[in-house]
């Protein structure tokens, strides 16, 4: 990616390769972001905010280095400006250097491919398949009403679809897009899972994000 890449950072959400993410756009300066993209490749990045700006600072509020860009898929342009847009999850990315130039956020932006998995990395996905698929049926409760079927999709597709659409807290989700790959990010998913499962058992216990 040479050319600077749009960013939109939100607080609590944290977009996964392959994943659909709708999205409504209000602000003005991400309606002209949605607009730009829209008139070039469609493609927008984004970045959770690490937190909102103290008082006395200036410029934009710090994001997290790691992101993943998304193609726009389908838009709807309402009457007032606003606009009601679908992203398909492509691909990580890390931030280099951001520009400010427009009244939206830009960066230039490393790609980060998911690594290609071994032999016994592909095993090992398969068996964690099997825990999640198991996990899954206490836990879809608390997943998004959005989240797809399970058993039609890919090892791939199914862990970055639970790591989006269950309720974790965002820093919890921002570390799974962090991952180096699909095997470790699908161990980190079985922890959060079973964790969830231990602190439902156990009262007056509290979860803690780290």
């Amino acid at each position: 990616m040479s050319e600077l890449l749009p960013l939109f950072p939100l607080p609590n959400v944290v977009l996964f390769p392959q994943v659909f993410l709708p999205l409504h756009i209000f602000e003005p300066r991400y309606r002209a972001m949605v607009a730009d993209a829209l008139a070039g490749d469609r493609v927008i990045g984004m970045v959770l905010l690490k937190r909102p700006l103290e008082d006395g600072e200036e410029g934009p509020p710090p994001v997290y280095g790691t992101g993943c860009s998304g193609l726009i898929t389908h838009f709807e342009r309402l009457n007032d400006g606003r606009y009601n847009i679908v992203l398909r999850g492509l691909e990580r990315f890390s931030i280099d250097t951001e520009d400010h130039a427009l009244s939206y956020r830009r960066a230039l932006v490393t790609p980060i491919p998911e690594p290609t998995l071994s032999a016994d990395d592909r095993l090992t996905l398969q068996r964690h398949r099997t825990r999640l698929e198991t996990l899954l049926a206490p836990a879809i409760g608390h997943a998004n009403e959005d989240a797809p079927g399970a058993t039609a999709m890919s090892d791939a597709d199914l862990v970055n679809a639970l790591a989006q659409y269950l309720d974790f807290e965002p820093l919890e989700k921002q570390a799974l897009l962090e991952r180096p790959c699909l095997r470790t990010r699908a161990d980190t998913l079985i922890e959060l899972l079973e964790m969830r499962l231990l602190l439902q058992k156990t009262p007056g216990a509290t979860r803690t994000a780290h």
